[in-house]
């Protein structure tokens, strides 16, 4: 549907009659005048004497489309999405060895805790449309696997192709969080936020956790911290029952993130199972609610240069054929 850019130019279309209106009338020559060549004028055909007579249909059709190119029409496009500037997110997800114990269900089937945290996060990436967001991958070493970025889509696929031993088989945590810090720290001071998920101790890296929480509480970033573990891991299993081994929850540093959250006024959860995980993205969604996309713009197709170029050539037309007369006059 056409639409004008500047649909208030059409209060300037009655000017001339105005202006018209306002000017004095022009005052007729004296009957005493004498005209020289008299005999030559008389000679002329009426139309060179009567201009005043002339057709002003022409001229106002000029005058219209000067006003119709001046309120800018346009021919509305397809809708392209605006992305307002909302929350920075850095996800930190552990990889380290421990994350390949199946302590955990999804969907009704024994899994391992990468699988239903990947399942989990998978579906709380896709709810946070309008923030930006950015994945650290780390175990005995942390990087960034993306920076910052709208591009969600792209965060899921690299998070899915994500595997236990990718970063070694031990947990930085320090290390983690001083890389998100890094990458946070030269964005705009609100609505930064850290998601750290890890299953164990920090026992690998040059920085430690709480050294990093409070460069993280100068930079007023905030941490959600998340503890990932069964409470009861192989319950109900012949192997968990005559098992001797240590429990891997057992190494889970609970105490040390919850100072973390507490240092950066965040707030710290346990996973224990799918369904508690489940819980916990939406209890983050209702503390740090996604920016939502505004009202999206439209590509627009500009057509003002059609009028203007047909009241130009109606000009040209009309120039031409007053010449031509005079010339045939002359």
């Amino acid at each position: 549907m056409l639409e004008f850019a500047w649909p208030l130019a059409l209060v300037l279309l009655p000017l001339p009659w105005l202006l018209r209106s306002l000017m004095p009338p022009l005052r007729k020559p004296a009957s005493a005048l004498r005209v020289p060549f008299l005999q030559r004028f008389e000679r002329m055909p009426d139309n060179t004497l009567a201009t005043s007579n002339q057709p002003t249909g022409p001229y106002m059709l000029i005058w219209a489309l000067l006003i119709v190119a001046l309120m800018r029409p346009e021919l509305p496009g397809a809708p392209l999405p605006q992305t307002v500037s909302g929350r920075d997110i850095m996800l930190a997800v552990d990889l380290s060895g421990s994350m390949s114990f199946r302590d955990m269900q999804l969907d009704g089937q024994e899994a391992d805790r990468l699988t239903v945290l990947k399942a989990l996060l998978d579906a709380f990436i896709q709810r946070r449309e309008g923030d930006r967001m950015g994945l650290i991958l780390f175990a005995s070493d942390a990087y960034v696997q993306a920076p910052l970025t709208h591009d969600l889509n792209t965060i899921r696929q690299w998070l899915d192709e994500a595997f236990i031993g990718l970063a070694g088989r031990q947990t930085a945590i320090g290390d983690a969080m001083g890389l998100a810090i890094k990458r946070l720290q030269d964005q705009p001071s609100q609505n930064r936020v850290l998601l750290l998920v890890t299953d164990g101790a920090n026992n690998a890296g040059r920085l430690l956790p709480l050294q990093a929480a409070r460069l993280a509480a100068a930079e007023d970033i905030r941490i959600f911290t998340i503890g990932v573990g069964s409470d009861n891991p192989m319950a109900g299993s012949l192997e968990g029952l005559f098992s001797f081994s240590a429990d891997p929850s057992i190494d889970l540093d609970e105490p040390t993130l919850q100072e973390i959250a507490l240092l950066t006024d965040g707030m710290y959860f346990r996973a224990s199972d799918s369904e508690s995980m489940q819980r916990i993205y939406q209890r983050i969604d209702q503390l740090e609610p996604a920016l939502r996309q505004t009202r999206p713009l439209r590509s627009v197709s500009a057509l003002y240069h059609w009028p203007l170029l047909a009241a130009l050539l109606l000009g040209f037309i009309l120039a031409a054929r007053h010449l031509r007369t005079e010339v045939r006059h002359a």
